[in-house]
């Protein structure tokens, strides 16, 4: 469940491809990032961080004599959030007929967001795991990843949604 550094290269070569991508085609590039809704994507900047501030009391109480899982509840909650509004957007960009299929910056837009939500989805899974079978080790372990998850979406959101 350790954070691996190959994900973390996955994603930067996801970023490199889109900065390169769209350094050959910034008019596409900045028609479509027109067709984003940076106000969701900013919710989900604020819930997924404070998911992360979550996980982190969680870790913080752990062994206090404080009750940490009710914290590793609300991060995972926040995760579902997180989801559900992802959801939402995707549903909306289909509905506008904006697919993979659209053009170049679309397929990495999903790709890229849809990479990401598929770990936000095994975080979930992991704060469970780390939840259920509670030992500060696997709490570490767990938040170690979920903050990976956090520090993807701070770049990936700015990088997709606001930066022209």
């Amino acid at each position: 469940m350790d954070s691996h550094p190959g994900e973390l290269a996955v994603f930067g070569a996801m970023f490199i491809g889109f900065a390169v991508a769209r350094a050959l085609d910034p008019a596409t590039f900045d028609a479509s990032q027109g067709q984003l809704d940076r106000l969701l994507g900013g919710v989900n900047t604020m819930v997924l961080v404070t998911s992360g501030w979550l996980v982190a009391v969680a870790v913080r109480r752990r062994g206090s004599g404080r009750s940490h899982r009710v914290a590793m509840l609300g991060a995972m909650a926040l995760g579902g959030v997180f989801l559900a509004i992802k959801a939402v957007e995707y549903g909306d960009k289909i509905g506008r007929d904006l697919t993979l299929e659209t053009n170049s910056f679309f397929q990495l837009y999903y790709l890229m967001t849809g990479f990401h939500a598929m770990h936000v989805a095994a975080g979930i899974v992991i704060l469970g795991i780390v939840t259920w079978w509670d030992s500060l080790e696997n709490l570490e372990t767990g938040a170690a990843f979920w903050h990976m998850v956090d520090l993807i979406w701070v770049l990936l959101y700015p990088i997709v949604y606001l930066l022209r």
